[in-house]
């Protein structure tokens, strides 16, 4: 097993450093690419939709089934895929609406002159913190499923991996404008990823020593529920809210075309 732990860690980290690529594409691109962002969020949800449910989920309801019964495996599963939609639900409603780190944000606004003071600081700084937060699950989301099987751990992480490029600028530009500061914005939309490769660190340390095939079934749904929720609350409202609704749902089919001819050929 322990061999096999590698390739979880590496995917993780790559998942999350995702943000320090964003906040590059804040600095340096001339103009937001809207179409592309649209889509690209499109695809990461789509990816995620599939295999959250013909992947993730069924996979936990054969496991639990197998393990309890059809009846209770049944019930098991439905619960924590619920609870994984509950638990990811609850982070979102503790961060504050006003430093939420989803609020969609613009390369041109990086011209913006920033107007400095220590309460942008402080916004800046929790903003950061609030995306770590976010950052967290996923990167149990990620390292749980690359265990499992490596080839769905590659989908979940480049799809997480797109959904926070985006997600880089949105922490980027509060930061910058709070700070003046584009080392200090980009090193702390870096470290607010870095959450991710550290919830896989805490899932193998906690979690691990007492993997079951029931408690990696739980796993499992609970992921797919994180999954879910984050495509349905988070990458499709942000892909509308650039101004391209029929791009992003064009990218929702490819994301779930993709999956679904991949899964089928690596079968």
């Amino acid at each position: 097993m322990e061999q096999n732990l590698f390739i979880p860690f590496i995917l993780t980290l790559f998942a999350g450093l995702a943000t320090g690529i964003g906040s590059l594409i804040a600095f340096f691109a001339k103009s937001t690419n809207k179409k592309f962002l649209s889509f690209s969020l499109g695809l990461s949800a789509g990816v995620m939709i599939y295999v959250s449910f013909v992947e993730l989920f069924a996979q936990s309801q054969d496991m639990l089934k197998e393990e309890l019964g059809i009846t209770s495996g049944m019930l098991v599963t439905v619960i924590c895929f619920f609870g994984g939609m509950l638990l990811i639900g609850a982070i979102d409603k503790l961060v504050p609406s006003f430093e939420n780190p989803h609020e969609v944000r613009s390369v041109e606004s990086m011209e913006e002159t920033p107007p400095r003071n220590s309460k942008l600081m402080k916004m800046g700084v929790m903003t950061a913190l609030a995306i770590a937060i976010h950052n967290f699950p996923e990167g149990i989301a990620t390292f749980t499923s690359a265990v499992e099987d490596p080839t769905l751990g590659i989908a979940i992480a480049t799809a997480i991996a797109i959904h926070n490029i985006p997600e880089g600028i949105a922490v980027a530009v509060p930061i910058y404008h709070a700070t003046g500061n584009k080392k200090k914005a980009f090193w702390l939309s870096l470290f607010s990823g870095l959450a991710e490769p550290l919830g896989a660190l805490l899932a193998y340390l906690i979690l691990m020593p007492f993997m079951t095939p029931i408690l990696l079934g739980c796993i499992l749904a609970a992921v797919a529920g994180i999954m879910v929720f984050i495509s349905l609350d988070e990458l499709l409202p942000a892909a509308r809210e650039y101004g391209e609704h029929h791009v992003s749902i064009y990218g929702l089919m490819t994301g779930m075309a993709i999956m679904a001819f991949s899964l089928i050929i690596l079968v």
